[in-house]
């Protein structure tokens, strides 16, 4: 053999899959690659070039590029490309450039194909290792409904019309009569060149001068500030219309500015969102809001369920499903509280009523129970002030209870008076977890590391949720046996790879999708999310914080964000087909009702959160100070 191919195949020797091959295939592949140099920038692959032979990169680095040019993977030394396309329609779906000098071997086609054939190690790296396939797996899980794939800034005018707040009523109808509008954003002062968040005091609509200034007899020399609608709610230009859409809906609002990085671009309102709607999609959240009793709650119980399996069959991505599953909850929680305060009247001091786990990070789906609690202001006094509270709370969790949102077995609820607390008291029950951490006790309370306010002074909920962030961000020993405690449960997969299924019970044979797949990816992202000092509660908000912070490289966040994405959407099409059938929904699966190649994206999935969990060890060290 030449010197060149000994080291050829030295070189190959050392990388997967090659390290598996048989010392006579090694030589053979040594023998016919070819070699191929390219300079930084060069284009490797165009998109539908035909594919001949498999990329082996020698030295050096390449990109990977959408269609659109949005960079979608970086490969160096070791790494393969080209195969997606050997495999399937021989042609570059993926542009290939060189992001610095590339060497490259390339690997004739046919060998590749008889290697394909030959060795199930190689045939298990090009598919099962290969992340392009798991991050399809989970993009395909996306259908074409405009409300999931258009994003805010495709409806938004680059010109947003913004008047004082020391305005004359009169005035701002003149604007908003000349400008063929229908809102108008309240700014404090004299409008500047450039408005940002900060400087939004209010919107002013149509509606507020109809209600607020006619039906009212108000002179036109009231001030914008009088009148307008306080506490702007804003939306990110980069955020989807059903995410717009569930803000309205959440915080029954029909106007919302739209921010680029903290600076006003535009306004959407629910009207422009309508002419996106699909005569599929459900507006539950407004229903519920218009009920006044828990009987005309109940009636709504099947549209949830309708909207739940429309949603898994238009092909919403797991996101939509859980912030419109959770929005849903929050609306009910929040028509609860509502009837609740007008039969036991106006609630004796401030409060927040909390939503925690799922319901708190936009991921709830058909099958959960409720966990919430309650912040008081300060002003509390036990002696005066709890009779109420405990009231409300049992009124709240009967009702949900009535509403398919089954009692927490755990008793993290309202109804339990050590979550009904004033802020300085969970203040000082998250210090002590974050400075005192013990392995039993983070087991039961971490649920609450993931909490959000539904109604009341919901600024309670976020003062918790700063403090939260900057002590756990500053605290090595919390983060080392939280991370701990988030390898406790492992994926379900046995030393050869083949699934490990439950024994016994209802639910033998079958993988429990929550509990050793979603569960424990929640709970990697919420430890690395906590040292990051993330205010984040949605697991995807939460690995592009940890993403920019620098605690997970691009790769390994792509990793968990696909992997979740697709353990999530295989659990609402089990959960949506057992509606459909008229049976009971459950996150348990057996593994033989999915297709191939859903089965080895799942073990694709199952691999990524072992590798994240290995890698939590290595990260964080309990009694690290």
């Amino acid at each position: 053999m030449e010197v060149e191919q000994l080291e050829v195949r030295d070189h190959l020797k050392r990388h997967p899959p090659f390290d598996q091959l048989p010392g006579e295939w090694l030589d053979r592949v040594a023998g016919e690659v070819e070699v191929g140099y390219f300079k930084a920038g060069d284009t490797l692959l165009a998109f539908g070039n035909k594919v001949s032979d498999l990329g082996y990169i020698r030295s050096g680095a390449v990109e990977m590029f959408r269609r659109d040019g949005e960079l979608y993977n970086r490969l160096g030394e070791g790494e393969l490309f080209g195969q997606l396309a050997l495999m399937t329609t021989g042609r570059a779906r993926f542009p290939v450039r060189a992001k610095e000098d590339t060497l490259v071997y390339f690997i004739p086609a046919s060998l590749f194909h008889e290697l394909f054939e030959q060795f199930e190690s190689f045939a298990d790296f090009v598919e099962v290792e290969d992340r392009t396939r798991l991050r399809q797996a989970a993009a395909a899980s996306v259908g074409d409904n405009p409300l999931l794939t258009t994003r805010v800034d495709h409806l938004v005018s680059l010109h947003p019309v913004v008047i004082s707040d020391s305005a004359r009523v009169q005035q701002a109808a003149e604007l908003m009569t000349r400008e063929n509008i229908s809102s108008v954003i309240v700014v404090a002062g004299e409008p500047g060149e450039s408005v940002m968040a900060g400087d939004m005091v209010g919107v002013l609509t149509d509606s507020d001068l109809r209600r607020r200034v006619v039906a009212e007899a108000m002179s036109f020399e009231t001030p914008v500030s009088e009148v307008m609608s306080s506490g702007v709610i804003t939306i990110e230009r980069d955020q989807f219309l059903f995410e717009a859409l569930m803000v309205m809906l959440r915080d029954k609002v029909h106007h919302l500015p739209v921010l680029d990085r903290g600076r006003l671009i535009g306004l959407v309102d629910l009207s422009d969102i309508a002419g996106h709607e699909s005569q599929s999609s459900l507006f539950v959240v407004r229903n519920i809001l218009y009920r006044n009793s828990i009987e005309g709650l109940e009636s709504l119980v099947g549209d949830v369920r309708d909207c739940f399996v429309r949603l898994v069959k238009e092909d919403a991505n797991s996101h939509m499903i859980g912030s419109a599953m959770a929005g849903i909850g929050r609306a009910f929680k929040q028509r609860l509280l509502q009837l609740g305060e007008e039969a036991l009247g106006p609630p004796p001091v401030p409060y927040c009523y909390l939503a925690l786990g799922s319901m708190a990070r936009d991921e709830q789906y058909i099958v959960t129970d409720q966990d919430n609690a309650m912040v008081l202001d300060d002003a509390f006094d036990p002696q005066q002030h709890d009779a109420y509270f405990l009231e409300l709370a049992r009124f709240v969790s009967d009702g949900l209870a009535r509403l398919g949102y089954t009692y927490c077995k755990g008793d993290v609820m309202a109804t339990n008076r050590k979550w009904r607390q004033p802020l300085a008291v969970w203040k000082q029950m998250f210090t002590d977890w974050i400075e005192n951490p013990k392995p039993e006790t983070l087991l039961h309370s971490s649920i609450f590391f993931d909490l959000d306010g539904v109604h009341g002074n919901t600024a309670l909920a976020s003062t918790l949720q700063s403090f939260i962030a900057g002590k756990a961000s500053q605290s090595p020993h919390f983060l080392g046996c939280l991370a701990r405690n988030a390898q406790n449960r492992t994926p379900p997969l046995g030393f050869f790879r083949d699934f490990v299924l439950e024994k016994g019970g209802r639910h033998e044979n079958s993988i429990n999708l929550k509990r050793r797949g979603s569960g424990p990816m929640v709970d990697v992202i919420r430890v690395h999310a906590l040292a990051a000092g993330s205010t984040a509660q949605n697991s995807f908000r939460r690995l592009d914080d940890i993403r920019a912070a620098g605690f997970l490289t691009a790769s390994m966040a792509d990793d968990l964000r696909d992997a979740l994405e697709f353990i999530s959407v295989v659990r609402a099409r089990h959960q949506a087909a057992a509606i459909e059938v008229g049976g009971s929904p459950n996150n348990n699966i057996d593994p033989e009702t999915l297709s191939n190649l859903e089965r080895r994206s799942l073990k694709d999935a199952f691999k990524v959160l072992a590798n994240a969990q290995k890698f939590l060890k290595f990260r964080y060290r309990p009694g690290a100070r």
